[in-house]
């Protein structure tokens, strides 16, 4: 009896051991980002299980701040959007960086991530992947978009959709001739900069036949011919290229708004061990091309482009000449209160007539 009660007493302990170790991993993140099959490979090398809620940075914020930083151990909020946040709410806590694999990111937006996401000598933020948002054009039926404000022009007018959203904002102000980022540190100023896009946005109300929500929306009225002008991100333009050629992503002259999905983690997290496990992991050349593949968005993987569909790589390199990369507009940190300044704009904007 002694016996068998000392092997059921190991064998409890392991047991204890591999539950304390095996985590459940609750992930914010965005769609695409976190695809079945990738899942499945790091839960079976892990042991770790996954579980995945599909959101967006206003969400995320949303979430975490109703929870003071809970219910999620991983979350992917945008570069701009984590030492604002951090510094208004405590909603994460410090990357440790001992325990990321530095080797599996691409060194220069390893160290700009961690510039605009250090918040008084700590890293909030690591990236994980990056993009664009500017123009998505029928360019058979509107030719003469060529950038933010091209949007009004009577030749589109009907057949225009954006989202009621800050890149909207930011797009028009640098088409407009002004530098939003410029003023962000001033809120007087920035308010300024926001009143003469509220202007131009309730002027160009009748040529929108919609403020378009979601991704799958859009792509719908632009497959449909209802739109044929739109601002929406770089992988919808090159999806819906693969259907209709004449539909493509196009960099706007003022500048596409480049943004990095960085991986953060929140405060009041439980399972940092399966957290960092899926950072490492995800940043696997191999599981990032899987995830590229998969969201049609490249990864800050060092090497995570050698196994991207090659279809892919051609239409990124149609849509970015080496002058349009060189213009992208990379968000900084939103300071503390400037989305209060936005969401009170863009309320505007929709109450309208």
């Amino acid at each position: 009896m002694k016996t068998t009660l000392m092997l059921s007493t190991a064998a409890a302990m392991m047991l204890s051991s591999v539950a304390v170790h095996a985590d459940t991993l609750r992930l914010l993140t965005w769609g695409g980002y976190a695809p079945e099959e990738v899942i499945a490979k790091f839960e079976a090398e892990t042991g770790h299980t996954v579980e995945v809620t599909k959101s967006n940075n206003e969400e995320m914020i949303a979430k975490l701040r109703a929870t003071n930083g809970g219910g999620f151990d991983l979350a992917q909020p945008s570069q701009d959007r984590i030492a604002g946040a951090q510094a208004e709410f405590g909603i994460y806590k410090p990357i440790d960086m001992s325990k990321i694999d530095k080797n599996l990111f691409i060194p220069s937006m390893l160290e700009a991530t961690k510039i605009y996401t250090t918040l008084e000598g700590d890293v909030y933020g690591v990236p994980h992947v990056w993009g664009t948002s500017g123009l998505v054009v029928n360019t058979a039926e509107a030719a003469g978009v060529q950038d933010y404000t091209d949007l009004c022009g009577a030749d589109v007018a009907g057949k225009v959709s954006y989202r009621l959203k800050r890149p909207t904002l930011i797009g028009f102000a640098f088409s407009m001739g002004l530098d939003p980022f410029a003023a962000y540190a001033d809120p007087d100023a920035y308010q300024e900069v926001l009143d003469q896009v509220e202007a131009k946005l309730i002027d160009c109300k009748a040529n929108v036949k919609t403020y378009w929500d979601g991704g799958d929306e859009i792509k719908n009225l632009l497959r449909s011919g209802e739109v044929t002008a739109s601002m929406a991100w770089d992988t919808g333009g090159w999806q819906l290229n693969d259907d209709n050629k004449d539909i493509t992503f196009v960099a706007p002259k003022a500048g596409a708004l480049g943004w990095i999905d960085t991986f953060a983690i929140p405060s009041r997290g439980r399972a940092d061990d399966a957290a960092y496990a899926w950072i490492n992991f995800v940043m696997r050349p191999d599981i990032a091309a899987m995830i590229t593949n998969t969201a049609g968005n490249f990864t800050a993987s060092q090497g995570g482009d050698a196994g991207v569909d090659a279809a892919l790589k051609e239409k990124y390199q149609a849509s970015f000449t080496p002058e349009a990369l060189n213009n992208i507009k990379w968000y900084p940190a939103v300071p503390p209160g400037l989305e209060a300044l936005e969401g009170a704009t863009l309320d505007r904007i929709n109450a309208a007539k």
